[in-house]
């Protein structure tokens, strides 16, 4: 006697073989779209590659009789103004970052570069936007961030800027000169 057999494509999925299915499928999909998403892509050291949603607006240098236009993410929270520009692999050299405060900073209320790759330029600005200090920062290779050293400015301030290394000096730009953005008071009385 010969025992009748399905053919093994004929056979049709249960309920529980179709639930698994549908989950491997979707597993599937979301892995893909992990991989895929930009910010996700490993770096050479394994981090994501750091992504802002901060808002960027138009910001200008107000240098004597020039004008020199960036377009500036701001950082206005405590959050964003302590991550800044951490894990950037690259800056434009028409961009920086704007941290904003509400009220004045004391003069030993500076910043560090624990975490930050590239190095940077940093002017500290008084409540009309006219530069009060500028320094140069190295990115800090240290894992512990009391290894850092921190940059304070000497001198009261209510916001700063962050720019690529050497703009500053490249631009001639110097303790006086002014910074504006969109939806800041500042640089009124600059000519």
């Amino acid at each position: 006697m010969t025992a009748h057999r399905r053919h093994p494509a004929s056979q049709t999925f249960g309920p529980f073989a179709v639930s698994r299915l549908a989950c491997v499928a979707a597993l599937g999909i979301a892995v893909l779209v992990i991989i895929l998403w930009p910010g996700f892509v490993p770096q050479a050291s394994g981090q994501p590659l750091a992504r802002s949603s901060l808002e960027v607006v138009p910001a200008t240098i107000h240098a004597g009789e020039r004008r020199l236009a960036l377009d500036v993410e701001v950082a206005r929270t405590s959050a964003e103004r302590s991550r800044g520009l951490m894990g950037r692999e690259h800056l434009d050299a028409d961009a920086g970052m704007l941290f904003l405060y509400d009220r004045k900073q004391a003069a030993n209320n500076g910043f560090w570069m624990y975490r930050t790759l590239i190095p940077l330029d940093i002017a500290f600005l008084d409540e009309k936007g006219r530069i009060v200090a500028l320094h140069s920062m190295v990115p800090c290779g240290s894992e512990r961030p009391g290894d850092c050293p921190v940059t304070t400015p000497g001198v009261p301030y209510q916001a700063a800027l962050e720019v690529n290394a050497g703009y500053f000096a490249e631009h001639t730009i110097g303790i006086g000169d002014c910074v504006s953005w969109a939806g800041a008071n500042a640089c009124k009385d600059t000519p």
